[in-house]
């Protein structure tokens, strides 16, 4: 049996390739690549076998976030997202007075973990989640009413994590998982 050389370069992971890929998306969808540079990046990215070659397809382009948060908030009225909407690494939902609906059944998920943080005054909330999603509601304090949630039979496998926090007021939180 022959030796291995020594002085292999490190190879890349499928992780690494996806995570560039996602960001040159991210650069395309932001304008900061036109979509013939686009194309000749995403080759680079497929086809680099180190991470020096995966550097190259990535270079010039903005940072990352590490970690991605958006709020949602309105004094009175509905908060409602549904439909095929990019779901945040962290969401933050604030109301005073009305009601909010999140439907994440048809929406982007890029995170393994969602953490959904409400901050309710009065009025309800219901929130429709994949049927494969586990969901966690430990971390949210309710004053009035305990959360409406039914474990779905396909529930945690193999899709995100939705973990709920926060404080809710006077309402209700309904969480349900998608029918199909």
């Amino acid at each position: 049996m022959t030796p291995l050389p020594e002085n292999l370069p490190p190879r890349l992971s499928e992780d690494d390739r996806d995570t560039a890929v996602q960001r040159l998306q991210d650069a395309y969808t932001q304008g900061h690549l036109s979509h013939e540079e686009m194309d000749a990046r995403l080759h680079q990215a497929l086809t680099a076998a180190t991470p020096g070659e995966l550097e190259v397809a990535l270079s010039s382009l903005p940072e990352a976030d590490a970690e991605t948060t958006a709020t949602i908030g309105a004094a009175s009225g509905r908060i409602r997202r549904r439909g095929a909407w990019r779901v945040p690494r962290t969401l933050r939902v604030e109301s005073a007075f009305g009601k909010v609906h999140l439907d994440l059944s048809r929406a982007l998920i890029e995170h393994p973990v969602i953490d959904i943080e409400l901050q309710l005054g009065s009025g309800g909330a219901k929130i429709t989640v994949p049927r494969d999603a586990r969901v966690e509601v430990e971390a949210l304090r309710t004053v009035w009413k305990d959360p409406l949630y039914k474990v779905g039979q396909r529930s945690g496998t193999g899709g995100p994590t939705i973990r709920i926090s926060g404080a809710m007021e006077f309402g209700r939180l309904k969480i349900r998982h998608a029918r199909r």
